[in-house]
């Protein structure tokens, strides 16, 4: 599950993802540290799994960086104060444009704590392999995010009664005319939930220039993709969308758990949508060592789409045999739950640690992986080996 930093190339320190072909630089971007660079253009940057030991908040500098677009990300000259504003029309019947500051001096602002993940997190685990982005298990993040609710804006615009979805539109721009702009759509009732948020800050903090700032959707509970960074166009419609970015991109097959056989084709697909649930060991890393006859304490994390965390087991042997886990304070249904075990290891030798959580609905995760041919919501019960000296 876990990778290590593991070498250097050209003097850089290199990062093991748990995959072929994994070895990949440690590179230190503006206000992050060095982090898992997956490509250089457009920027991707992936979290390492020790990170996720430090606490339920992912710090700001070790937060994971996703774009589509080859131009990407906007120049700051494009961001900053006056210079940036946000609109609203369509389907409404007072159009706004504000800038960042307005935005807040008008509406209430409010905060909640949440995973943000990228649909293809664990993507390079995929068996068969599978083509996109080649990523581990650090495309995820918990933060606290504060902003104002999206749907106190829509309602200052006097939505049309024929309003149907809402489309997001960011600076992040196509880099030649044939590429299609990165837009995302809401359908009516998501939009107007509540815990959507216009977010401004990040754990205290305003948003980093690679996660969004001055502003950012942030979607509680859904995939990565509906986060729109650098956000700057709300668009209220009265009609279906078409855009590439919702069909055919980021589909997944219409089956309860979004898969199907390996090596074959879905036979309908409907846009991605919530988290399923997860769970990870972050105190071990794979390979680490421990001690027979000494107590260990494991720790991990654990989240879903927002039903919220019930429980975690904890398996030593490979699956045979579970025990409970003790779950840390909830930070609110859509964040990170950290969990703790103690574990006293017997004789020396390799041993398998599973981490298997269960949410309030009780939604589970499988033990063995479920393959779908884009590479998305991968929820298997991850291993982890360590060596008992």
């Amino acid at each position: 599950m876990g990778g290590l930093i593991s070498g250097r190339i050209q003097g850089k320190e290199t990062y093991d993802l748990p995959f072929e072909n994994g070895v990949r630089e440690l590179v230190q971007y503006p206000q992050k540290r060095p982090l898992i660079r997956l490509t250089s253009r457009p920027p991707q940057l992936e979290t390492p799994m020790a990170v996720f030991n430090e606490g339920v908040l992912t710090p700001n500098d070790a937060f994971f960086v996703r774009y589509h677009l080859a131009g990407s990300p906007p120049s700051k000259a494009m961001l900053e104060g006056d210079a940036f504003r946000v609109s609203l029309a369509g389907a409404v019947g007072k159009p706004l444009e504000m800038t960042v500051a307005e935005l807040v001096r008008r509406f209430e602002v409010v905060e909640v704590t949440a995973v943000n993940q990228c649909s293809g997190n664990g993507r390079g685990l995929f068996l068969p392999r599978v083509s996109g982005g080649q990523m581990g298990n650090g495309a995820m993040g918990c933060a606290r995010w504060k902003g104002v609710r999206l749907a106190d804006v829509l309602k200052s615009a006097e939505l049309s009664a024929g309003a149907r979805q809402v489309s997001f539109d960011g600076l992040d721009r196509p880099p030649t005319p044939g590429v299609p702009d990165f837009v995302k759509v809401l359908e009516m009732d998501q939009a107007l939930d509540p815990d959507v948020l216009l977010a401004v800050e990040m754990n205290g903090e305003p948003l980093p220039w690679l996660n969004g700032f001055p502003l950012r959707l942030v979607v509680p509970g859904h995939y990565g993709t509906y986060w729109i960074k650098h956000l700057h166009r709300i668009t209220v419609l009265d009609s279906e969308y078409k855009g590439y970015w919702m069909d055919p991109a980021y589909r997944i097959p219409d089956d309860p758990c979004a898969h199907v056989a390996p090596g074959t084709k879905p036979r309908r697909t409907i846009p991605i949508g919530r988290f399923n649930v997860r769970s990870f060991i972050t105190s071990h890393p794979e390979g680490g060592v421990v001690r027979a006859g000494e107590m260990v304490r494991v720790r991990g994390i654990a989240f879903d789409g927002g039903a919220g965390i019930r429980e975690v087991t904890f398996s030593a042997d490979g699956g045979r045999n579970w025990q409970g886990a003790e779950l840390g304070r909830d930070p609110g249904r859509f964040g990170f739950r950290e969990w703790t075990v103690d574990w006293q290891p017997g004789g020396k030798g390799e041993r398998v640690l599973w981490a298997k959580a269960t949410n309030r609905l009780g939604e589970s995760q499988p033990l063995e992986p479920l393959w779908n041919p884009a590479g998305y919501m991968r929820n298997v019960v991850e291993s982890v080996k360590v060596r008992v000296a």
